[in-house]
């Protein structure tokens, strides 16, 4: 909920996964949330980083890693092998 001056006032912003689209609980204490650094073309960090964010079935289930490596290719961030 934003207030008349436009500041947030929600104490709880529920997140999404980024690979099943479903919402993250609060109490899902398996889930994880994973930045990763955007480089130039020297490969130095530039100060901004791409989020991604899983469920605890995403991980329970092993799928974390393949589908972090397809939202890092479709997000450019990784090259397609």
């Amino acid at each position: 909920m934003i207030n008349d001056e436009g500041q947030l006032i929600d104490l709880y912003i529920p997140r999404k996964c980024s690979a099943t689209n479903r919402l993250i609980t609060s109490d899902d204490n398996a889930s994880i949330q994973v930045n990763i650094g955007n480089v130039n073309e020297k490969g130095l960090y530039t100060k901004e980083y791409t989020t991604f964010a899983f469920t605890g079935l995403v991980r329970a289930r092993g799928e974390t890693d393949a589908a972090l490596n397809r939202l890092a290719i479709s997000a450019k961030i990784m090259k397609d092998c």
